[in-house]
């Protein structure tokens, strides 16, 4: 993947929110202009781009075509557990909170929940992790 880009409804909300979340994830401050910033990390690039008034509705909606969801690997299911603490002390609502943190199936530890627009972020520990369920 070279990059990825995403139009948002409020860059500064988005800033605020991804800004925190990427560089949990190792990921640096990339680019930045008045109506966008990215992040980096390697060779790839997330971009957010504040979206004209002009195109702000209908609201985004991951069942319509399009991007569903962005999936991200933890380095271990302690990353993802300190990544839901995170989450929760900031107000995010986690998704599939009655089956997390195996929501994706009973072999699959990860975290998921949605940014500002509600794109659904999924966090998942290694394969590895996976078989030490319970510790």
């Amino acid at each position: 993947m070279h990059h990825i880009e995403i139009n948002v409804s409020d860059l500064k909300r988005t800033t605020e929110f991804w800004g925190w979340l990427l560089e949990f994830f190792g990921y640096s401050p990339y680019q930045a202009w008045e109506h966008g910033r990215s992040w980096r990390k390697g060779i790839t690039y997330l971009v957010f781009v504040q979206t004209e008034e002009c195109f702000q509705e209908p609201k985004y909606h991951r069942r319509r075509v399009g991007l569903n969801h962005l999936a991200f690997h933890a380095d271990s299911q302690a990353q993802v557990d300190e990544l839901t603490t995170q989450l929760r002390m900031r107000g995010v609502p986690i998704l599939y909170e009655d089956r997390h943190p195996y929501a994706g199936g009973p072999d699959h530890y990860a975290v998921f929940f949605e940014d500002p627009d509600r794109i659904k972020v999924e966090v998942v520990a290694p394969i590895q992790d996976r078989n030490r369920r319970g510790s």
